[in-house]
């Protein structure tokens, strides 16, 4: 039966990548590499340099496919997100099913860790579903955006007793901060949700490019660097044609 490994590559540096995640890398036959247009083309010459680094199986391949846009949010938003999930699912289907041999090993690189915000695993559960092509899969972790954040920032993600909540700058925008949560990180925030907050007491600890020679952070009150981080974000984001940011929030309190 075909295998795939689905692999953590961490948060933008080559040098996240685990023991585990290059020995998967030289397992597999073929390394699929996607590509979403010229604006993202670092996010595929990273998987490049990664693979030029690391990959020292002479019998892997890489083939590299074209990632459809995700279509602009309708009102509803998970219909959106559906149809473009579906329209991956096809390309992954074509992939698994004429790219690897019958008793093959395929691998596809993911940014960050496949089960933090990635869509990759509940895409190839669509696969499957279909029953096309049979295969099995193995996930292996990576660092994620959250850990690069803390690292960068030199502190601790939890206070003493207190809970962490990882959402959205969506969900942040609809919903605001939860009050139970003592420390929340907010990923996939295109539009700074922190500033739509009324509590401009609030500590942000903000990164972009995290581990990255392009590396940005800014921590501060949220009422003195609010301004400042969607300055920078979109200085950067103009510069390079694509950002990945995520922030931490937290009342004043502990060091």
């Amino acid at each position: 039966m075909r295998k795939l490994l689905v692999i953590g590559i961490g948060a933008g540096n080559p040098d996240h990548m685990t023991v585990q995640a290059i020995d998967a890398l030289n397992r597999a036959d073929v390394l699929f590499i996607p590509d979403k247009g010229e604006a993202k083309n670092d996010l595929a010459d990273l998987r490049r340099r990664i693979c030029d680094r690391f990959v020292t199986n002479p019998n892997s391949r890489r083939v590299e496919f074209d990632v459809p846009v995700r279509a602009e949010p309708a009102p509803s938003y998970r219909p959106t997100v559906d149809d473009w999930h579906e329209a991956i699912a096809a390309i992954y289907e074509g992939l698994i099913r004429d790219e690897i041999a019958g008793n093959g090993c395929g691998a596809f690189l993911i940014w960050g860790d496949p089960s933090l915000y990635d869509s990759a695993l509940r895409i190839l559960e669509r696969v499957r579903l279909r029953e096309n092509v049979a295969f099995e899969f193995e996930v292996i972790p990576g660092i994620t955006a959250i850990q690069a954040l803390a690292a960068s920032h030199k502190m601790a993600l939890n206070r003493i007793g207190d809970s962490i909540l990882v959402t959205t700058g969506r969900r942040l925008t609809l919903e605001g901060l939860a009050d139970n949560a003592g420390s929340t990180v907010v990923m996939l925030d295109g539009k700074c949700a922190f500033n739509t907050l009324a509590d401009k007491d609030l500590i942000i600890h903000w990164g972009a490019y995290l581990g990255t020679p392009d590396e940005i952070i800014i921590s501060g009150r949220l009422a003195d660097v609010g301004a400042q981080i969607e300055k920078v974000r979109e200085e950067a984001r103009l510069r390079k044609g694509w950002i990945m940011d995520t922030y931490l929030l937290r009342k004043p309190g502990e060091a």
